[in-house]
């Protein structure tokens, strides 16, 4: 049985006066122990948060292909490692979106962190327009093909589905939607990473996951987890998400 992991991703959020949440977290996690819980955090937060985490795992919101060089702003993943992080998300819809990152640069950016040791959380989802349209199932397993890299391992790997539209709306596809989602993406790791990877490659879900409906989110069929954003920020929101992870896991 894969363990349930919850990630939260605090995005353009926190700084440190907020470490005091990161350690009430940090507790909860360890007294959650059937559950694997992660934060990623903004790079200016990560060794700060290292510091007082307390055993959470502690990693970045993405990274760059490149090992070194003239990228202004950017970061490597040699310098993640360097400042403390173990993982990093790649590929989200948000960069998407507002960056223009293509499937191929989640998939460069997976490869670089592997190198490096990070392990990876790879985003996939479709646009409102995209399900409107009749395209989510299509939209999901074309981003992995393009995003997976090569010797993908539930050691290192995790998928994320996230539809667009459902982040930081309040809105959240149907369970059936969910479990439909999840069933595709599994299939598709199949094909593409074998039967024994994929079956060990955990799959969460994000997009307006709460303490009110991560229990039922948890408890469809191949949904592993969760990626959460907004209600990571605090511990009061946090912790009953992980609670939820908890009580699917028994």
């Amino acid at each position: 049985m894969r363990r349930k992991l919850v990630a939260g991703n605090w995005k353009m959020h926190g700084v440190k006066a907020q470490l005091g949440e990161i350690e009430a977290i940090a507790a909860a996690a360890r007294a959650n122990p059937e559950v694997d819980v992660a934060l990623c955090v903004p790079f200016t937060l990560i060794e700060p948060a290292v510091a007082v985490a307390a055993g959470l795992p502690i990693g970045a919101q993405d990274v760059h292909e490149a090992e070194k060089g003239p990228h202004t702003g950017c970061i490597s993943a040699e310098m993640l490692r360097d400042v403390g992080a173990t993982l990093t998300i790649v590929g989200h819809s948000e960069r998407r979106a507002d960056q223009h990152e293509t499937s191929h640069d989640a998939w460069a950016k997976a490869a670089a962190a592997h190198r490096h040791g990070l392990e990876v959380i790879l985003c996939c989802g479709e646009t409102e327009a995209e399900r409107d349209a009749g395209r989510a199932e299509r939209i999901v397993q074309s981003q992995i093909e393009k995003s997976l890299p090569d010797g993908a391992a539930p050691d290192w790997l995790t998928i994320a589905y996230e539809p667009r539209w459902a982040i930081g709306t309040g809105r959240t596809p149907t369970l059936e939607d969910i479990a439909a989602i999840h069933a595709i993406a599994r299939a598709k790791l199949k094909m593409m990473a074998g039967n024994g990877a994929a079956e060990g490659i955990r799959i969460l879900y994000g997009g307006s996951v709460t303490g009110a409906n991560a229990e039922a989110i948890l408890s469809v069929e191949n949904v592993d987890g969760a990626l959460v954003g907004g209600a990571s920020l605090t511990a009061e929101k946090f912790v009953p998400i992980i609670e939820a992870a908890a009580r699917a896991s028994r």
